[in-house]
């Protein structure tokens, strides 16, 4: 059977932890066959960011234009967008409907302490989302208050729902709610909290990017937003586990996507 193809819209992440890496591998382990859409190429690894290069407006276009042109692509996933230009051109794509199941991460910092794009640039996508899905120092950027209890995410998230995306994912991997992870996705009339027993490990680069992918590849095998994003958080408690002995390279280190470690 022909897989499911996903598309990337990201930047490049030199580790390979997150960014396009981490969406492909995410991809491939859940079964649809990845395509990428580069955004910018950052000198990276799990000691944090060295420098980022955003690409060109134009460039970023053309590689829409031959990967949508020839894929049939069920869902997107859009990451690292770095400038306003270029989230110009991916707002472009799916004001014009050539993004389907939309499912936005808007990467502004890395897990390094690092900037990596501008609220300006994912506020001009948020409307186009079916998904968005900010982690709480994101949220907390993006509706300019705290965002550090699980309360302070449900409100974080009910306000970005009301700002476009159809469905808002708060994830709070950083914040320890009596020994749970708990994320909150609002949308569809409703707020509910996904939980998940929080799992003790330094090697958390990329969490965020392969949440997001998980989420698009649901997507496009044809799940609800609620089911897609249960699922997702499953994956990525299960990659975080496999994890948390390894020891590649000096800093945080990346998730266990295809489960090698179970």
């Amino acid at each position: 059977m022909t897989p499911k193809t996903v598309l990337s819209i990201a930047g490049s992440d030199s580790g390979a932890g997150a960014g396009i890496q981490a969406d492909l591998k995410t991809f491939a382990a859940l079964g649809a066959y990845g395509t990428s859409v580069l955004t910018a190429v950052t000198a990276q690894s799990t000691r944090g960011v060295d420098a980022v290069l955003p690409l060109p407006p134009q460039t970023v276009r053309d590689q829409m234009d031959s990967v949508l042109g020839d894929f049939d692509v069920r869902a997107v996933k859009s990451g690292m967008l770095g400038t306003p230009a270029v989230a110009d051109a991916v707002a472009e794509a799916a004001r014009a409907g050539r993004l389907p199941h939309l499912v936005v991460d808007p990467v502004l910092v890395a897990t390094s302490g690092h900037r990596l794009g501008v609220v300006e640039a994912v506020e001009r996508l948020l409307p186009y989302a079916e998904v968005a899905t900010p982690n709480c120092a994101e949220a907390a950027a993006l509706t300019g208050g705290p965002v550090g209890t699980v309360e302070e995410m449900v409100a974080a998230a009910e306000a970005l729902a009301a700002r476009g995306p159809a469905f808002v994912v708060v994830t709070g991997g950083d914040v320890d709610a009596d020994g749970e992870s708990v994320d909150v996705l609002a949308g569809g009339g409703t707020t509910r909290l996904l939980r998940a027993p929080r799992v003790d490990t330094r090697h958390n680069h990329g969490t965020g990017c392969s949440f997001s992918a998980a989420v698009a590849v649901r997507l496009a095998a044809g799940d609800a937003v609620p089911v897609a994003v249960a699922a997702a958080k499953e994956y990525v408690t299960r990659a975080l586990t496999g994890a948390r002995g390894w020891e590649l390279g000096a800093g945080r280190g990346p998730l266990d996507h295809f489960g090698w470690s179970a």
